[in-house]
């Protein structure tokens, strides 16, 4: 049988494969505002720079540094022996994959539809490129990797893990085993990719194998960009959250959603009637220009500069 995703990063690890380091995290100089937010029922969390720490602050489909692209794509070709399917071309192995990738990429941003902030999914670009290789002859262990879909979906998840490497949070851990205890329901809103809720709950198990992710954070309140194919600021997921949130009886207002962006997250969650909370404890995410700050569309009702300080919250 087939691994499973999980099975699968399990499987890399006790190979030892060599991952980029988790990155530092470093708080920007900014003073907490903590105020008693009353009649809370649920907490929503942003994932990427809130509840799990990564470079640049987002997850990324093409790296701002060039070397760690090509590092990541090198990586990737020789882990899947893509190479003798590829076109000769002069130049290392990364450089043509990356043409390659960079065009599908560009397809993909390019069908939008109707919708202004639309989600790109990973294994989708991964899938089109496994396509291209198999007109050489290209061939992959489907008993070990599972059908094309499964396998583009592995294929995605090492060069990300390639790409870019996560952590927890600092007090991420504590702070989503407070609300639990206070009895407030818990959820994700947040941009992700069908590997998110992997990489948060491997890294919830590495800082605390006592916090059960499927207790803390139900299936039914995870709301990720790749499902509703919309991304932040989009009040597509916004309105798909309060939706959720209506079939278990909790209202908008009863909600608190944090995130660490003013634009992308703190703006329409006010918009579609939540409360909110600013997190500022990752510079490398954190984006709040004073001029929105000052502006009551973006200014958060709460903003923490460590997650622990959520107890004076709620």
């Amino acid at each position: 049988m087939a691994l499973t995703l999980e099975q699968y990063a399990d499987y890399l690890d006790a190979r030892g494969t060599p991952w980029p380091a988790p990155p530092t995290v470093e708080a920007a100089k900014a003073k907490p505002h903590i105020v008693k937010l009353n009649g809370l029922k649920a907490i929503l969390w942003n994932v990427y720079g809130t509840l799990l720490a990564i470079p640049t602050g987002d997850l990324v489909f093409e790296h701002p540094h060039p070397i760690v692209m090509d590092v990541a794509l090198d990586k990737t070709v020789h882990e899947f022996n893509m190479w003798n399917s590829m076109s000769r071309k002069p130049g290392q192995p990364a450089e043509y994959m990356k043409h390659l990738y960079m065009q599908e990429l560009l397809q993909h941003k390019a069908f939008a539809g109707s919708e202004r902030y639309p989600e790109i999914h990973v294994e989708k670009i991964w899938e089109a490129l496994l396509k291209k290789l198999f007109q050489k002859e290209y061939k992959f262990d489907a008993a070990f990797f599972g059908s094309l879909n499964e396998y583009s979906k592995k294929v995605a998840y090492f060069f990300h893990a390639s790409l870019q490497a996560t952590s927890l949070e600092p007090e991420a851990e504590l702070a989503l085993k407070l609300a639990a205890d206070l009895g407030l329901q818990q959820g994700l809103l947040a941009d992700g990719q069908y590997f998110t809720v992997l990489q948060l709950a491997r890294a919830l198990k590495a800082r605390d194998a006592t916090l059960n992710l499927d207790r803390a954070l139900p299936t039914g309140l995870r709301i990720l960009s790749c499902e509703v194919k919309a991304r932040k600021p989009s009040d597509t997921i916004f309105r798909r959250a309060v939706t959720a949130l209506a079939a278990i009886g909790i209202k908008a207002e009863e909600t608190l959603h944090i995130g660490s962006k003013l634009s992308r997250d703190i703006a329409p969650a006010k918009r579609a009637g939540m409360r909110t909370a600013l997190y500022t404890g990752d510079k490398a995410s954190l984006e709040a220009p004073q001029e929105l700050l000052k502006d009551p569309a973006h200014r958060p009702d709460v903003m923490l500069t460590e997650l622990g300080q959520l107890v004076q919250v709620i």
